[in-house]
């Protein structure tokens, strides 16, 4: 099932990186899904143990409607906290992005 492979995706994210939604859809085998990937952190059951707050758009944006309270300032903090410098809601994905 896809959600469960988004979710095993995100737990292999090294601490101080991010990766796109589109990433993680390439990477899993269709970048058709970026959207559904979408909807699919958004209803993360678990976002410690599956850190959703690393994902981030093709430009480096983070989301506007990041999924717990709080929204985007949720995830600025997240990401800030695991080491990753945010600008203006948005992430130096030259610096930031994983490479697997």
């Amino acid at each position: 099932m896809l959600k469960d492979k988004v979710y095993e995706y995100l737990t292999r994210i090294p601490k101080g990186k991010v990766v796109t939604y589109g990433q993680i859809a390439e990477d899993l085998g269709n970048k058709g899904y970026a959207r559904a990937i979408g909807n699919i952190l958004h209803n993360n059951p678990e976002p410690i143990r599956c850190p959703c707050f690393k994902v981030v758009n093709s430009k480096g944006r983070l989301a506007e409607h990041f999924g717990d309270k709080g929204g985007i300032e949720t995830q600025r903090k997240r990401l800030e906290a695991d080491g990753v410098e945010v600008i203006d809601y948005r992430v130096d994905l030259n610096k930031y992005q994983w490479k697997k």
